[in-house]
């Protein structure tokens, strides 16, 4: 490890490349668009699997064109933008669109409003893309989630909070539900604390032969209302909605499944649960539904009869700590079991298990973690996925056999890779950067094979030139548990180690997060880049409790969410602090949400090292924040009281001794301005 660290500490060392003339301004980054990067948006793939389809702005208004995977040639435009109009001849601007699954229709949101982050209100229209024509699906209110059935014959959506379904064949509406209400009830929609840290919205699903509809009901009427003053009018206006705050009531969520034909509504039996925070259908009988207890410390996998609602238990994981919950559940074709992930291991890995979650078999295993599930090929019997195998700092595509085994990497190259993939596994995009350079956006075939160049970047690249850019580098900082922690950073572009330099930190540091990694970094790169060149040296660490290392690396935090991540932070201070050409008198850290609280409480706890934190939206008080993601690392305020007191920073005020710059935006539904409220009531 000594070796390791004096390697590391001469990359820290090295001198950052300074070739060009030119430095950054603030409007460079966020007004003039100077360094704007070139990605690839809203690329569909079609059911072939060999064409794409992509929303293109022209002078007329929104086409939908028809790509080549191969090619990358426009094969056809299936909407033009001036065709695109309502019955009564307004054009309609396209602000979503999804197929029906023949491709013969288009269900088109417009007017979009939003609702919360990820929850927009809408109104939809059906598009015949034979006969050009515009229908609009439904009168009165704006809609959420529309989707088609699996015949294309049906749309489910949500309005008012009720979930309805049109019949299109017959053009008649049936209105699933009628007790939904606002602030108490939700029928096929989420509630708030499920769409920010379950991280859906939709909440209904249509069985794969469209004869069935499973849906979620929230009865949120137990649920205490948070209030914030919205300023948009002479008299600011009171927003209310529900929010659960830890050790707080949850909404009450039931599970129905419907029968199209004849509207007979079964409820899911289920065993004492707290939260539902996936279904999926497993077949045409059979919904598969994942509960959890408060802790998130117990999963339940059930699969419930669509008929008698009656529900058998095929899996079940414990943890000393939590779970976390992901979208990697598949069910394999023709009854033959389903893919899994679990860190049970203590690495995250993929698992498949028969349908009675017996005869597990490991598809990937290691030190390392699997960063993500990408799909699965039913003809090629090939599991998709990426990983840390190389580096926590980078990710790579593999593939392996359903027998795992035959693993193939599939973008050896060192830094950042993220596939799409196209239907039937044909294609993928491959979106690859590493630290010092932006996207490169390639199209390979499913061995990894360059197909074409989509996006390279290369006049961002010319660009850079022309600037006083430094490189970012890597190293390592041990810690005393005999462990070390990752770490970039980015010197002025003169670098001179004779001289002393001030450091401004840059800190996140959440349950599972990374700011250290191998991959482009954007706008914050180019405002890092600016104050390396009025003469910061800009470092991030990621402490303890952050991802891609292992459980047992990120839950050491559990119910003692800051105690080590501040530790980690302050002990990385002081070790940069002891290089030559570091004025150790001059160390600040900054952070946004979880980085805002670490930077308060680096600062509160690190006084004799920190001099200056900013913290942008902080949570000061985890008892102010949402449950389910507070409590999945902390349990209760009722259980856990010291864990929550002792390491907020709304109770370590009085060692404030540097500069403290607060930053909050009043409307923030998520980390609400309270946190800075509290905090500022604190230090007067």
């Amino acid at each position: 490890m000594k070796q390791l660290f004096n390697y590391c500490l001469i990359l820290f060392l090295a001198v950052g490349s300074a070739s060009a003339q030119k430095n950054i301004t603030v409007e460079d980054i966020w007004s003039k668009g100077t360094f704007r990067a070139e990605y690839v948006y809203g690329l569909r793939s079609m059911n072939d699997g060999l064409d794409y389809t992509a929303l293109d702005r022209t002078e007329s208004g929104q086409n939908l064109n028809q790509y080549s995977y191969k090619t990358g040639n426009l094969v056809k435009t299936l909407v033009k933008g001036e065709d695109l109009k309502t019955p009564d001849g307004v054009t309609i601007t396209i602000n979503s669109y999804a197929f029906s699954k023949d491709e013969t229709k288009l269900l088109i949101g417009t007017n979009q409003e939003a609702v919360y982050r990820h929850s927009p209100l809408s109104d939809f229209y059906i598009y015949d893309l034979s006969s050009k024509k515009s229908t609009k699906l439904t009168d009165g209110a704006k809609q959420r989630l529309a989707e088609f059935s699996p015949t294309g014959s049906m749309v489910a959506f949500v309005k008012e909070n009720n979930l309805f379904i049109k019949n299109l064949i017959t053009d008649t509406e049936t209105k699933v539900t009628s007790d939904g209400k606002w602030n108490e009830v939700i029928n096929g929609g989420t509630d708030w604390v499920y769409e920010e840290e379950f991280a859906f919205n939709q909440a209904f699903f249509w069985s794969p032969d469209g004869l069935s509809l499973a849906y979620y009901r929230f009865d949120e009427s137990m649920v205490k209302e948070f209030n914030m003053a919205m300023y948009d009018s002479l008299y600011p206006e009171d927003y209310k909605f529900k929010y659960p705050k830890a050790g707080e009531d949850n909404s009450q969520v039931d599970i129905y499944m419907i029968n199209i034909k004849d509207g007979k509504k079964v409820k899911a039996s289920l065993p004492v649960y707290e939260y539902v925070p996936r279904i999926k259908w497993a077949n045409n009988a059979q919904l598969a539904i994942i509960t959890m207890n408060r802790h998130q410390s117990n999963l339940k996998l059930l699969l419930s009869d669509v008929n008698t609602g009656e529900s058998k238990l095929i899996l079940e994981e414990n943890s000393k700590t939590y779970i976390d919950v992901t979208d990697d559940l598949t069910f394999l074709p023709e009854g033959a079991g389903f893919i899994w992930s679990s860190d049970k291991s203590g690495f995250n890995h993929l698992y498949k298990y028969n349908l009675s979650g017996g005869d597990e078999v490991r598809l990937s295993s290691g030190k390392w973690d699997v960063d993500q599930y990408l799909g699965y090929d039913d003809k090629a019997k090939t599991v998709y996925y990426s990983s840390a195998e190389v580096s926590p700092l980078e990710r790579n595509i593999y593939t392996v056999k359903i027998s795992g085994k035959g693993k193939k990497v599939l973008t050896p190259k060192a830094g950042f890779n993220n596939a799409n993939f196209s239907n039937g596994f044909k294609y993928f995009i491959n979106t690859y950067s590493n630290a010092n350079t932006p996207q490169l956006i390639t199209l390979n075939d499913k061995s990894g094979k360059l197909i074409r160049t989509l996006k390279s970047n290369d006049a961002l690249k010319e660009t850079m030139e022309e600037y006083n850019l430094s490189t970012v580098e890597f190293f390592n900082i041990p810690i005393e548990n005999g462990d070390f922690l990752n770490a970039y950073s980015i010197k002025p572009p003169n670098f001179d180690e004779s001289k002393k330099y001030p450091v401004l930190m840059y800190v996140y540091g959440g349950p599972g997060s990374q700011t250290v990694k191998n991959s482009w970094g954007g706008s914050n790169y180019f405002w890092f880049q600016m104050l390396a060149q009025q003469g910061y040296i800009i470092v991030s660490v990621d402490n303890r409790g952050t991802g891609a290392r292992g459980s047992k690396f990120k839950k050491i935090t559990y119910t003692q969410l800051g105690k080590y991540e501040t530790e980690d932070q302050i002990a990385a201070a002081k070790v940069i602090g002891k290089s030559a050409y570091i004025d150790e008198n001059r160390i600040g850290i900054w952070g946004w949400s979880y980085g805002g609280y670490m930077s308060s409480l680096c600062l509160f706890k690190g006084a004799d090292v920190f001099k200056t934190a900013i913290a942008v939206a902080p949570v000061t008080n985890w008892r102010y924040y949402d449950n389910i993601y507070t409590e999945r690392y902390m349990q209760t305020p009722q259980e856990n009281a010291s864990g929550y007191d002792e390491n907020s920073p709304i109770n370590h005020v009085e060692k404030l001794k540097g500069h403290y710059l607060l930053i909050h935006g009043s409307a923030d539904d998520n980390v609400h301005v309270q946190n800075t409220m509290e905090m500022i009531s604190a230090l007067v």
